[in-house]
């Protein structure tokens, strides 16, 4: 073993694994039911994986144009307009990324610089931070208040100031399951009027809405989306996670810039699985099906778990369900966490992660992307508590 005699100096010297990780090795140790890294145990649809097949056996395994590949650009363009009525020009406003994850950190690497001021809704996805400390820049938070986890706009109002550069939203919502309505959007479009702030709109969940709620991009709305990057994702839409297939639009302006800082983190993404997703999507029922099939599972697994000592809160979208334990034990959340885990072989993500200061609400986070056999699996162990 090779040790460094040198001295260094961390960027983030606050910052250990993700919890993602820390829970998945526990999970794995302990041979428990995993409900708490966010990707489905299912398979993608075998359609998609022949693509992916053919365009390799085709020969387009080099390099994808740094931009991404124009079939697919076109195709989210469409995409973007039939459900948002915006026009992204695919040319100049589009760009193809190895992830969600990485898409934001190359915006926020980007726009960010030492001084400048962001502000964050907690709780939120745990990239947010460790991007915006190692860019310079200074975070400064407001936090969605237990149960319901909504904004307070006056509190975000109060934030901005002259160094504010960037506002990050996120609908629907990692870890809480709530989304944003029209008004918020209204709200958010007031409070960066006749200022410099760009949006950061992650939307990584678009598909995935329920109970005939339908989703407030930053898109539908043009005062916003003139200074909005938005972020969203294959890998969650198609249950293929392990690609790392997302994109990024914004305008032209913003695009130039967010391209200068993406080309040097990836220069492009996986080009066989561009081709196929452009193919995959010629059917617009691949995504907009997607609500229907998680709200089957979210309701499955509500029910299961029915009767229970678990509070279940509010899940208007994503894949996640947050479940209350206060009228069980008055632990951590991080140690009820591990303890559930150990004792009772269910791995969930405690929501304490999610914020700054870990904020402990006694609520932990399970992901229902699952088979139902193992929904059921999960739930007879949680309904023995």
């Amino acid at each position: 073993m090779i040790e460094f005699s040198g001295t260094v100096k961390s960027k983030l010297p606050k910052t250990g694994t993700t919890i993602f990780t820390v829970m998945s090795a526990l999970a794995n140790e302990h041979q428990a039911i995993n409900l708490a890294q966010g990707f489905p145990d299912f398979p993608c649809a075998p359609q998609l994986i022949e693509l992916v097949n053919h365009y390799m056996k085709a020969g387009y395994n080099q390099y994808a144009p740094m931009p991404g590949v124009m079939a697919l650009r076109e195709k989210i363009a469409q995409k973007t307009q039939d459900l948002y009525s915006a026009v992204y020009d695919p040319e100049k406003e589009i760009t193809v990324t190895p992830g969600g994850t990485h898409a934001l950190y190359a915006a926020i690497s980007a726009f960010i610089g030492d001084g400048d001021e962001v502000i964050l809704i907690e709780p939120c996805y745990d990239s947010y931070l460790p991007a915006i400390t190692v860019n310079g820049g200074r975070a400064k938070f407001v936090e969605l208040k237990y149960p319901n986890y909504k904004v307070d706009w006056d509190e975000v109002k109060k934030l901005v100031n002259y160094k504010t550069k960037m506002i990050i939203i996120n609908t629907p919502h990692n870890p809480t399951g709530t989304t944003w309505s029209a008004q918020d959007m209204q709200r958010l479009e007031k409070i960066v009027r006749n200022t410099e702030i760009i949006v950061l709109s992650d939307e990584v969940y678009e598909h995935i809405i329920f109970d005939g709620v339908e989703h407030q991009s930053v898109a539908r709305y043009p005062k916003l989306a003139e200074r909005s990057v938005i972020v969203s994702s294959f890998g969650k839409t198609f249950h293929t996670t392990g690609w790392k297939m997302g994109y990024v639009l914004a305008p032209a302006a913003l695009t130039t810039e967010f391209r200068k800082v993406h080309q040097f983190m990836c220069f492009s993404a996986n080009t066989p699985v561009q081709y196929a997703i452009a193919d995959y999507l010629k059917n617009p029922s691949t995504y907009l099906e997607l609500s229907a099939f998680y709200q089957e599972k979210r309701d499955t697994f509500r029910a299961l778990i029915k009767g229970s000592k678990f509070k279940i809160l509010p899940c208007e979208g994503s894949y996640f369900q947050l479940l209350s334990y206060a009228k069980i034990t008055q632990e951590k959340d991080t140690d009820y966490a591990v303890r559930l885990t150990k004792e009772y072989k269910i791995a969930s993500i405690p929501t304490s992660v999610f914020y700054h200061k870990n904020t402990d609400n006694q609520v932990l986070r399970f992901c229902f992307a699952k088979e139902n056999e193992t929904l059921e699996k999960a739930a007879e162990q949680l309904m023995k508590i």
